[in-house]
């Protein structure tokens, strides 16, 4: 995962509210296969992890937002912070262990 320069999300664009430490943010598209599972992993962690969050957004109806983070593939996975803030970001399908630790950034 790598840093995406701060860009800030909020309850406007992901259409629920922030987790209370983090949120984890799922780009996501009707046919794409690893996106399933990109799915389960990120469910998986925010159930392990206290105070976070897994939003899941079809990158097809947010055409936007899609454009403005510079989404190129799905999944892409955003990591923001207890703010909003955008702390790492993922296109493909994380591992479990690159998820928690791209965590440990944001909280």
């Amino acid at each position: 995962m790598k840093d995406d320069g701060g860009h800030r999300l909020g309850e406007a664009e992901l259409g629920t509210g922030l987790g209370r430490r983090a949120t984890l943010v799922q780009f996501s598209s009707a046919f794409c296969q690893p996106c399933r599972a990109t799915r389960r992993t990120l469910a998986e962690v925010a159930a392990m992890v206290d105070g976070v969050a897994h939003v899941e957004i079809d990158a097809e109806k947010q055409l936007a937002l899609v454009r403005e983070l510079k989404i190129e593939r799905t999944p892409t996975v955003l990591v923001l912070d207890a703010h909003g803030v955008i702390v790492r970001r993922a296109s493909g399908q994380p591992r479990r262990a690159d998820v928690i630790a791209a965590l440990g950034q944001a909280v």
